[in-house]
């Protein structure tokens, strides 16, 4: 409705609404100007609002993020159905939302001042973070003004040491430097130590207490196909290079080196090749191992190969060799 039109039905008092059918009563103060120009998004901007004074709950009051993830899900259903419905989907949300409102009007209310005490308190402690930023600008400011005092009454007092006295300028400098700089270092540790003493002394009351604490996330390592195996190799050690008179012209060949071959490869294969052998001992993997099983066709058919002829045991065998 224009403004002209609500002023003049409703500026009597509560009035029945003007759209046929509806029956309604209307207060001129339940209209405001729209600010946004979709009417259907301002719409949908004041259920959600409406919905969010009823349903308030607060992630704390669930005991598990499912169940809280599960609520949020059933409000934004209500709310669309408050938005898209039809009529029977909005008259039965309508419902629901007036059950919830009845069966939990305590804790609504608990709710609904928990959350003014929170957004007090983070008023509060906006204002005095532009409080406590305005005295550091003009503390600094200060601090500036008396650095500059310092400098200028440093000059005058090197000149008039410069001219009543027959020390070396270049000493009476120094020393004015020095001095200087004292001087800074002493403002700037009282000025930390102000900054620590307003920091401790904060009103506790402007802090929000039963916040979880935040746990930094564990850095995800990169993925390892040999599940932490270490494959370094024990009984040597790898270099970078060997003195070999055979690769000696394959290092500076390009046709080697064309196809991206590095004698690294070839040098972890040797080393490999060469020390794979020894961590081995025969006479402990006989011993360990026991005598070896085999099945009567299997001893049949080698007994039959050692004798230099084949035995037929219902049908021709080709056997391989299993050893």
């Amino acid at each position: 409705m224009c403004s002209t039109c609500v002023d003049r039905i409703f500026t009597s008092g509560p009035t029945s609404c003007p759209v046929p059918h509806c029956g309604k009563t209307l207060r001129k103060k339940g209209f405001h100007k729209a600010f946004f120009g979709d009417l259907k998004v301002e719409r949908e901007v004041d259920i959600r609002k409406r919905v969010g004074e009823v349903f308030n709950r607060r992630q704390d009051e669930f005991e598990t993020l499912l169940d809280w993830n599960n609520y949020l899900e059933e409000v934004e259903s209500l709310v669309f159905d408050l938005v898209e419905g039809t009529q029977k989907e909005k008259a039965e949300a309508e419902q629901k939302l007036r059950a919830y409102r009845t069966m939990n009007l305590r804790d609504i209310e608990e709710n609904r001042k928990a959350g003014l005490e929170e957004a007090d308190q983070e008023r509060r402690r906006e204002d005095e973070e532009k409080e406590a930023a305005k005295r550091r600008r003009l503390e600094t400011l200060r601090e500036e003004q008396e650095a500059k005092l310092d400098v200028e009454k440093s000059r005058r007092d090197v000149l008039e040491r410069m001219a009543n006295t027959d020390e070396d300028p270049n000493i009476i400098s120094q020393q004015a430097q020095k001095v200087i700089l004292k001087k800074s270092s002493a403002r700037r540790k009282m000025a930390d130590t102000a900054t620590e003493s307003n920091g401790s002394a904060r009103d506790p009351n402007l802090t929000i207490r039963g916040l979880k604490k935040k746990i930094a996330p564990v850095l995800e390592k990169p993925y390892d196909p040999f599940g932490g195996i270490d494959l370094a190799p024990s009984r040597y050690a790898l270099q970078d290079h060997y003195d070999n008179e055979w690769l000696a012209g394959a290092k500076n060949d390009a046709r080697h080196m064309a196809g991206g071959y590095s004698l690294k490869e070839y040098y972890a294969r040797t080393m490999f090749e060469a020390f794979s052998g020894l961590g081995v001992f025969i006479e402990e993997e006989v011993v360990n191992r026991g005598p070896p099983v085999t099945s009567p066709a299997v001893a049949t058919a080698a007994a039959a190969e050692a004798s230099g002829g084949r035995i037929k045991l219902g049908h021709k065998m080709e056997l391989d060799d299993v050893f």
